[in-house]
């Protein structure tokens, strides 16, 4: 039997070009991005502010189709599908089989907590009312939210309405679960807490986790393996052993500009090729011109 690690996400030359507000062109703020996902890892996606991060995780759950490249699940309910060209009804099959907890929870606040998780599976299943209460029971137990369940959004706090995101994500069971900069608004505390309770819920639901973050504490805790992005391309893709060895390494030792920059990066350093004269020219003019504001509102997504 071979050792070699199942793929469930195939991510090929991934082109992504946004057209410039004034009409002038295009931006290409994804180009050439390609990585493999393996089942039931946990794989963190990182990059300052405008490496592609937020345009990639649009990509991935389909809510963004690519100039170029190919995005191809392995998934056991609705086997191989790539998302750039599948049809509708295949594309809305294989979005039942992922979940995501967006950044802010994006519950709705008109609806209790217990209503929330229970909506994808009044929408999306025939189950009758008695077994859709059952699993909401046993989705906000799992979260430790069980008590809230009456609740409404606003009388919750921010790392409570992270967990009933949460719950709400894994209603349908599903194979992968994105999360979408998970430790945003939270204090260092509360952030440690929704970490254990990720990495406690993926031994617990088997389930293959997709973390999108610039957070490094949080980065270092809960992954298996690290995607860093820069300036749309994949800089590296490795083990944590890898990258924490890079982390820990003494800079002056690091001679590629690659490692230079990771370095930088993953340790909040203010001096080094992210923000020399050089390195900050593209952040310059799309970040600080406002191009690329522009460019997703045009395009309906964020950065």
């Amino acid at each position: 039997m071979s050792d070699k690690p199942e793929i469930v996400l195939s991510v090929r030359d991934l082109v992504v070009r946004f057209p410039k507000p004034d009409g002038s062109g295009h931006v290409t703020v994804l180009n050439g991005v390609s990585f493999d996902v393996f089942r039931g890892e946990t794989l963190v996606i990182m990059g300052g502010s405008g490496c592609g991060k937020s345009t990639l995780l649009n990509c991935l759950i389909g809510e963004l189709t690519p100039s170029e490249g190919s995005i191809t699940y392995h998934l056991g309910k609705t086997g191989e599908v790539n998302l750039c060209t599948a049809d509708p009804r295949t594309a809305a099959r294989l979005r039942k089989d992922i979940g995501i907890l967006f950044q802010s929870g994006a519950l709705f606040s008109s609806m209790t907590v217990a209503e929330n998780v229970a909506l994808p599976l009044q929408e999306h299943t025939e189950n009758p009312r008695e077994v859709i209460d059952i699993v909401v029971a046993m989705k906000l137990q799992q979260v430790r939210m069980l008590e809230h369940r009456d609740k409404k959004p606003a009388q919750l706090s921010g790392g409570q309405k992270k967990r009933v995101g949460l719950a709400r994500a894994t209603a349908l069971d599903p194979e992968i679960l994105f999360y979408d900069e998970p430790s945003a608004g939270l204090d260092p505390v509360t952030s440690s807490a929704i970490d254990e309770l990720m990495m406690d819920l993926s031994k617990k639901l088997q389930v293959t986790s997709i973390v999108v973050t610039h957070e490094m504490d949080s980065a270092f805790r809960i992954a298996d393996r690290m995607v860093m992005l820069d300036q749309g391309r994949v800089m590296r893709v490795g083990t944590l052993s890898e990258f924490d060895k890079l982390r820990l390494a003494d800079p002056k030792t690091l001679t590629g500009r690659d490692d230079q920059l990771i370095h930088q990066f993953v340790n909040g350093a203010s001096i080094g090729p992210l923000t020399d004269s050089q390195g900050t020219t593209l952040y310059e003019n799309i970040l600080v011109g406002g191009e690329e504001s522009g460019i997703f509102r045009h395009a309906g997504t964020g950065q």
